[in-house]
């Protein structure tokens, strides 16, 4: 066992931050439809603020193929909604590849009003992924909704 004594009112030394992931450094993304004024790469590298739209209404996928298995302990998602009141719904899966099924980590619905903003922190605890799976519904009932993502990081 290995102790440590400290004098009454210290505080806890700080952990080391997370560091996000360079996703444009180390995965290949997949995504079903892209906005060409909206691109992947401003949700997952850029802090531009416009994110990913797609350029379909719909469900919509987002798969990151990572070169290398990554261990990931934290998923940061941010959502907005500028035009329509709507429910939207995600699902996040994962798999450590070797023609291993995808695994669903998640499965979450957002009720947005226009103007509205979701950040979501979710602590995992991933070893060894290869694959991982962003679907989003982006109006459970309606299908002329268009999916976007603010932003996507991975620590």
């Amino acid at each position: 066992m290995r102790k440590r004594i400290t004098p009454a009112g210290s505080r806890p030394q700080n952990p080391e931050p997370l560091k996000w992931i360079e996703l444009d450094q180390v995965a290949i993304v997949e995504i079903t439809s892209e906005d060409l004024a909206h691109p992947i790469e401003d949700a997952l590298t850029s802090d531009s603020g416009s994110g990913w739209r797609a350029a379909q209404p719909g469900v919509q996928t987002l798969r990151l193929l990572f070169d290398s298995p990554q261990n990931i302990e934290l998923i940061h998602l941010v959502f907005t909604e500028g035009h329509q009141a709507r429910t939207q719904e995600f699902v996040l899966r994962w798999s450590s590849g070797d023609g291993q099924p995808l695994k669903e980590i998640l499965r979450q619905q957002y009720n947005f009003s226009p103007g509205s903003k979701e950040i979501e922190n979710y602590a995992v605890n991933l070893n060894a992924v290869e694959v991982l799976e962003l679907e989003i519904v982006p109006a459970v009932d309606s299908k002329d909704a268009y999916a976007s993502l603010a932003e996507l990081r991975l620590a």
